[in-house]
């Protein structure tokens, strides 16, 4: 497994690098309800994940699991909700392009709402996330 430091920041990987750690395509990795890592794109590959920033770049409005319909308290999202109880910080990636995903720090989920998404009419879970 490839250990990434504070150092490899802003560092682009490919996936065979990222999937040491996050063995999944899942945005959400979890492993018995416990989050390992998360992916993201900002919704610009996968619209139906609108993740964004905060006002600052420390800061993450992350989506939960779910592409269709009502996301449900699914064991992905549930491991999130855990991360908040046992302050559990994880690896993100940013995927950039096809094989080109970019280390962007460790982070942890901090709080986390079910709203209603007005653009595609639907209950999503909204997770907070916080650089350390």
């Amino acid at each position: 497994m490839i250990e990434f430091t504070e150092e490899d920041v802003g560092k682009v990987c490919s996936w065979s690098e990222v999937s040491t750690v996050h063995k999944t395509y899942n945005g959400i990795y979890q492993r018995k309800g416990r989050l390992i890592s998360l992916l993201t794109d900002f919704g610009k590959i996968n619209p139906c994940y609108p993740d964004f920033e905060g006002e600052n770049p420390d800061t993450i409005f992350y989506t939960g699991a779910g592409r269709r319909g009502d996301q449900k308290l699914d064991v992905r999202n549930q491991a999130m909700i855990n991360a908040i109880k046992n302050e559990t910080v994880v690896p993100l990636f940013l995927k950039m392009a096809v094989n080109q995903w970019k280390f962007m720090g460790y982070w942890q989920v901090i709080d986390s709402e079910y709203i209603y998404e007005e653009k595609h009419e639907r209950n999503v879970w909204s997770f907070v996330l916080k650089r350390v």
